[in-house]
């Protein structure tokens, strides 16, 4: 039987976005009667730590991303047939891996997480180059995004829904997630000011750590807050338009086909902003921290007013971004871990 190793971690800093591709994994290697191992911290993340547990996935403590043999130990210890990596705290693993018995998966953003991989992947949106560091296969491009079970349903749920049925005279459901850590508390009392600033009605879920504070509204506006739980996939589907950031949200967005506009958090998700603002993907409001700023947040309000009221252009935005996303990349990259395994000496 193929045994998998996952490495990667969560926490209200760097939120959960690593261990829901690491999820992806999971369900997928399970599927195929693989046996799986998480090693890695799910601080913030414990609707995944559960699908985890009912995927039989076995949970250990974390290896010190700091000690260069940790993993290696681990991937002989578990006696690993493939080590899929996912964080931008580990070196260089792949001679140490191999050695171990088992081939290196190394997801990486840009510059983020890169090393040395027996397979690499990079499954953004944007085709920005990458130098030949000897790795022998490289997978890149949103073909190869790892999502979930659950955000493929989701997928299939909003297909199903009739075209623009929200355009019934109901005010848009807007949907407002900016990743899953609490740091970011201020960017989102902030977004919500943008969209009460838009002066449309508007029916507003968001989801959020930290309690953000809630802006007083104009007759026809309602938020809502909730903490991030296990149903932001279906809460997608069902949405007129999501307000999100550029990271692994943005990629299961465009997968569901959900209307999205996004906001920059950290500057790894800036290439993918790009690619997916310049595509018709999504619309761009710009860098979070920038909406401290009354400028910056009267033009975030005019990008959001303009997307509430013309429901033809999310409708557009939406069918481009599910026609390149389809959700099917965890399948893609352990195929790839299988054919680096039968090459290996």
């Amino acid at each position: 039987m193929t045994h998998l190793l996952l490495r990667a971690d969560a926490s209200p800093t760097i939120g959960v976005g690593h261990v829901s591709r690491m999820v992806a994994f999971a369900e997928q290697a399970s599927s195929r009667g693989w046996s799986v191992t998480f090693s890695g911290t799910l601080t913030s993340a414990d609707w995944f730590a559960a699908q985890l547990d009912e995927l039989g996935v076995a949970v250990v403590p974390p290896t010190d991303p700091g000690d260069a043999s940790a993993l290696p130990r681990l991937a002989s210890a578990v006696e690993a047939d493939v080590v899929l990596v996912d964080h931008y705290g580990i070196g260089e693993q792949r001679a140490a891996v191999n050695a171990a018995g088992a081939v290196l998966v190394s997801l990486e953003s840009r510059e983020f997480g890169r090393r040395q991989a027996d397979v690499v992947v990079e499954s953004e949106l944007h085709d920005l180059p990458r130098p030949d560091d000897g790795s022998p296969m490289v997978l890149r491009g949103p073909r190869y995004a790892p999502l979930r079970e659950q955000v493929r349903r989701a997928r299939r749920r909003r297909a199903r829904r009739h075209s623009e049925a929200a355009g019934s005279g109901s005010a848009p459901k807007v949907v407002v997630v900016l990743g899953g850590g609490a740091v970011w508390r201020e960017e989102v009392t902030r977004t919500m000011c943008a969209l009460r600033d838009t002066g449309m009605a508007f029916d507003a879920e968001v989801v959020a750590h930290g309690d953000p504070e809630v802006p007083e509204t104009v007759p026809g506006q309602r938020f809502a807050v909730s903490a991030p739980d296990t149903r932001l996939p279906e809460r997608l589907a069902d949405a007129d338009l999501a307000v999100s950031a550029a990271g692994v949200t943005l990629l299961e967005a465009c997968c569901i086909g959900v209307p999205t506009a996004l906001l920059l958090l950290v500057d790894n998700q800036e290439a993918g902003y790009t690619a997916a603002v310049d595509a018709g993907l999504a619309a761009g409001l710009g860098w979070a921290s920038d909406l401290a700023s009354p400028h910056a947040l009267d033009g975030a309000a005019k990008a959001l007013r303009a997307l509430l009221a013309e429901p033809g252009r999310r409708g557009r935005m939406a069918s481009s971004a599910a026609s390149a996303v389809d959700g099917l990349g965890a399948a893609r990259v352990l195929d790839a871990a299988v054919e680096a395994k039968a090459a290996a000496p």
